[in-house]
C-alpha cells in the first residue's frame, strides 16, 4: 500500500500543474481583466484612482484625450495612469513571469493578496470557511444517515409499493433544481407570502455572541435549517439508489444463498455478510462526497440565503477578475480534491482489508 500511495502522491504534482497551466492560459484570453475593470471604474467615477495608485483624495490627474495602451477602458486616460495601474496589479510583467512567480508562492502556500480587497487570499478563505464547512458537513451527514437506511430498506422490499413510491419521491426531489427549491422554501417559511418561521440572512442572529452556549446552538440550528434542507433534497437520490443497487447485487451472490441454506438468521446474513461488502463503495466515497458538497454545491444556496461562504467568494472573484483569489482557491481546492481521491482509496482498505492496490495492474 505504501508504494501505491507514493505513486499517487507523485502523480498529484503533474496533475495539479497541468490544471493550473490550462486555467492560467485560458484566463489570459478572457476579456475584462482587473486592469481594464479598474480603468472603466476610473472613467465612470474618477474617485478610485487614489486607492489604486496611492494618491490622496483630490490628487487625481486630469485625463488626456489620447489613447492609452490596448485597453478599451483606457481611452481618454493619461498613459502614465494606465502604467501605474498595471504596476499596482502586477501586470507590468510578462505572463510567463507572473506565472512562475505565482508557482513560487504556491510552493510555500503563499496564495497572494486580493487585487480589490487588499487582504491575503488565506485571510479571505479563513473568513468564509466556517459557513461552507457548516453547510457541507451537516448536509453530507444527513444525506448519509437517511439515504443508507432508506436504500437498505428499498433493497429488502424490492418491487413493493414502498419501493416504488420512495423511488418516485427521491427522484422528484433530485429533479427539482436546487435554486428553485430554495426560493420555494423562502416564500413558504422565511418571510415570503406565507410564514416567517426561519431567518433569511447569515448563520447567527445579531448580538448572539453574548448569549449562552445552548441558546447560540439553537440559533445556529434555526439559521442553517433551510440551506441544509436545500442541499440535502438534491443529494438523496444518487446515494439512495446506489445503496439499494449495491445491496441487491450482493444479495444475489452465491455466498448469501449458502449462508441462508445453512440456516443463518436473515439479520445475520444482511448485516454480517451483505452489509460489509455492499457498503464498501459507499463508505469509501464519503471524503470525496463531503469535499464535493463543500466546494461545489452551495453557490446558489449561499446567494439566496445571504451566506458569505466559499461559493460566493469564488463567484465574486470570477466576476471581478480577482486573479489571486481565483487561482489561489483553484490551487487549494484542486489539491484537496486530489488528496481526497487518495484518501478514498485508502478508505477502501480500511473497510475491506482484502483489497490490495499493490497487486493491481
Amino acid at each position: 500500500m505504501s508504494a501505491y500511495l507514493l505513486r499517487r502522491l507523485l502523480l498529484v504534482v503533474p496533475t495539479l500543474l497541468g490544471i493550473i497551466v490550462i486555467n492560467f492560459a485560458v484566463i489570459q484570453f478572457a476579456p475584462g481583466g482587473p486592469v481594464e475593470q479598474a480603468l472603466m471604474e476610473l472613467r465612470g467615477e474618477g474617485q478610485t484612482l487614489g486607492r489604486i495608485t496611492g494618491e490622496g483624495p483630490g490628487e487625481t490627474r486630469a485625463p488626456s484625450t489620447g489613447e492609452a495602451g490596448a485597453y478599451r477602458g483606457a481611452r481618454g486616460l493619461d498613459p502614465e495612469i494606465v502604467r501605474e495601474i498595471e504596476r499596482a496589479f502586477g501586470f507590468d510583467k510578462p505572463a510567463h513571469v507572473r506565472f512562475f512567480e505565482m508557482l513560487r508562492g504556491y510552493l510555500t502556500f503563499d496564495l497572494g493578496r486580493s487585487l480589490f480587497s487588499d487582504r491575503s487570499v488565506w485571510a479571505l478563505l479563513w473568513d468564509k470557511l466556517p459557513v461552507s464547512i457548516s453547510l457541507g458537513l451537516w448536509s453530507t451527514l444527513i444525506i448519509y444517515l437517511v439515504s443508507i437506511p432508506l436504500g437498505i430498506l428499498k433493497a429488502v422490499r424490492d418491487g413493493s409499493r414502498f419501493d416504488v413510491w420512495s423511488s418516485a419521491a427521491v427522484l422528484i426531489g433530485y429533479a427539482i433544481p436546487g435554486f428553485l427549491f430554495a426560493v420555494l422554501l423562502v416564500v413558504l417559511f422565511a418571510g415570503g407570502t406565507f410564514l416567517q418561521w426561519f431567518p433569511l440572512r447569515g448563520l447567527a442572529s445579531s448580538g448572539s455572541e453574548n448569549w449562552p452556549f445552548w441558546q447560540r446552538a439553537l440559533d445556529y440550528a434555526w439559521h442553517i435549517t433551510l440551506p441544509t434542507l436545500v442541499l440535502v433534497i438534491g443529494g438523496f437520490a444518487a446515494l439512495t439508489m446506489l445503496t439499494k443497487n449495491a445491496f441487491l447485487d450482493e444479495i444475489g451472490k452465491q455466498y448469501v444463498l449458502t449462508a441462508r441454506a445453512k440456516g443463518a438468521a436473515e439479520s445475520r446474513v444482511m448485516f454480517g455478510h451483505v452489509f460489509r461488502n455492499a457498503m464498501l463503495l459507499i463508505i469509501s466515497g464519503f471524503p470525496a462526497a463531503f469535499i464535493g458538497v463543500l466546494f461545489t454545491g452551495a453557490l446558489l444556496v449561499e446567494i439566496i440565503f445571504s451566506l458569505d461562504g466559499l461559493g460566493l467568494l469564488g463567484f465574486e472573484a470570477a466576476i471581478r477578475r480577482d486573479y489571486p483569489v481565483m487561482f489561489g482557491t483553484l490551487y487549494l481546492f484542486t489539491l484537496i480534491g486530489l488528496l481526497m481521491q487518495i484518501v478514498s482509496d485508502f478508505t477502501y482498505t480500511l473497510v475491506d482489508p482484502r483489497i490490495d492496490f499493490e497487486g493491481r495492474r
